[in-house]
């Protein structure tokens, strides 16, 4: 991002108040197993606001905190970003647009909710700004998608990936370590498939565990289906996703190692409350200190 906008790069989410076609019956109702909306939203992105006034505060809240940037883009993360006629998403987006901090956007979405007239609008709307799509794909198992009422399979994915990078949009994904049922082993080997994708970038977060979600049933009948036990930490983790970076193409830039959500909605996460800064620099102590680098392990 700096080298395309020649300064720093400060994403400011915002809410569209879209819903999701596996909670609204379309496909399932209740979401995935894993997923609160309300971990992952900013406390500045209200329902009620506009895009204009979820922008404002996104940007007063990072200002106060001495975060300025030099470009600002628009990132619609809660929900899903494409779920909607295309008249109404475009008015959406156009919204965003015209604020004047904005020089771009990035839309979150699944990859069974986009079609050929959406990815034209994106495309039209690229000519002039910056745009990029970033798919929650989350597992590359299609018998994890399944466990975990995810709606879709691996191969869609597949599609939708391939069908926005033909229209020249920037696309990344976003992928949770330690779904149930998936060992080490499928990780690092599911980083293959990954790779296939030939994604621009790439967010990987640990699985935590959120209060009054179906997974937090399952973590406390079934935990022995979990990577992340009490035995793991952090130093496992770091471990692991040294192991990953290794085996990732090297031209993808990977935005995320670790998330965090208010502590009060978590059940259970291996790495408790650390901050994604620490993991950022044990991962990068790790790898320079054994002479590893991103990809060195990469298999065309």
């Amino acid at each position: 991002m700096r080298q395309r906008f020649g300064g720093r790069v400060q994403k400011l989410a915002v809410d569209a108040h879209l819903s999701c076609p596996n909670r609204d019956g379309s496909i399932a109702t209740g979401g995935c197993t894993f997923c609160r909306n309300d971990a992952f939203s900013p406390a500045y992105c209200r329902e009620a606001d506009s895009i204009t006034t979820q922008l404002d505060r996104a940007l007063h809240f990072h200002h106060s905190r001495g975060r300025n940037a030099d470009h600002y883009l628009a990132y619609f993360q809660s929900g899903t970003n494409t779920y909607a006629p295309v008249s109404a998403l475009e008015s959406i987006y156009r919204e965003a647009l015209s604020h004047s901090a904005i020089s771009g956007i990035i839309i979150g979405t699944r990859p069974d909710c986009i079609n050929s007239e959406i990815l034209q609008l994106l495309a039209q709307i690229a000519q002039h700004y910056y745009v990029a799509v970033e798919y929650g794909i989350e597992s590359v198992y299609d018998a994890t998608l399944r466990h975990t009422n995810r709606g879709h399979d691996f191969a869609t994915a597949v599609a939708a990936v391939a069908a926005t990078k033909a229209r020249n949009i920037d696309v990344g994904a976003h992928f949770i370590l330690g779904l149930p049922n998936e060992s080490r082993t499928d990780i690092i080997e599911g980083i293959h498939h990954i790779n296939a994708l030939d994604l621009d970038f790439i967010k990987f977060h640990q699985l935590q565990i959120y209060h009054a979600t179906p997974l937090a049933t399952e973590w406390e009948l079934h935990p022995e289906r979990f990577l992340f036990n009490d035995d793991f930490g952090t130093k496992q983790y770091v471990d692991l996703i040294v192991e990953i970076v290794r085996h990732l193409r090297p031209s993808t830039a990977i935005e995320r190692f670790v998330s965090q959500a208010p502590p009060h909605l978590v059940a259970h996460s291996p790495l408790g409350g650390i901050r994604p800064d620490v993991v950022r620099t044990e991962v990068i102590d790790a790898m320079q200190s054994h002479g590893f680098s991103q990809g060195d392990l990469y298999i065309r």
